[in-house]
């Protein structure tokens, strides 16, 4: 069963590790994305830009995915896809190549589509494959995250 706020909504209180995890109720977890986490743009992308420096790129999944919910329409395909080449990247480090690449190809259609300084990002994630370093993969999403 899902744990749930006061007021009825979901949320998980479950402990997780780095790569996002869940872990047993009452064991150590690492810091977590506050569920009301609703940033500016240039929050998300100095947060999520942290995470993926720190190799966590579940976190800056949850990051962008804050973003993805309060944003503009407009921008909301944007953030979602940043969010999926973040669970791609995760998987990758969790040993899971081909959920990587499936989320990479739906990350990447999304950012691309977007345009502009995304559309390095994008490129970057297409070319990642099943095999792919996760730490080498995260650091080329990173250079190419605008600031």
């Amino acid at each position: 069963m899902r744990d749930r706020d006061p007021e009825g909504q979901p949320r998980n209180a479950r402990p997780r590790d780095a790569y996002g995890r869940p872990l047993p109720y009452g064991s150590p977890g690492v810091p977590r994305v506050p569920d009301d986490y609703a940033p500016t743009a240039e929050q998300a992308l100095a947060d999520g830009r942290r995470f993926l420096a720190e190799g966590m790129p579940f976190h800056a999944h949850e990051v962008f995915e804050g973003r993805w919910k309060c944003a503009p329409e407009e921008e909301r395909e944007l953030w979602q896809g940043l969010a999926q080449i973040c669970v791609g990247l995760t998987h990758l480090q969790r040993g899971n190549g081909r959920g990587a690449l499936t989320l990479f190809a739906r990350g990447a259609a999304r950012v691309q589509a977007s345009g502009g300084a995304y559309d390095a990002v994008g490129k970057v994630a297409s070319g990642l494959g099943q095999d792919s370093d996760p730490g080498e993969a995260i650091a080329l999403i990173l250079e190419k995250l605008p600031d």
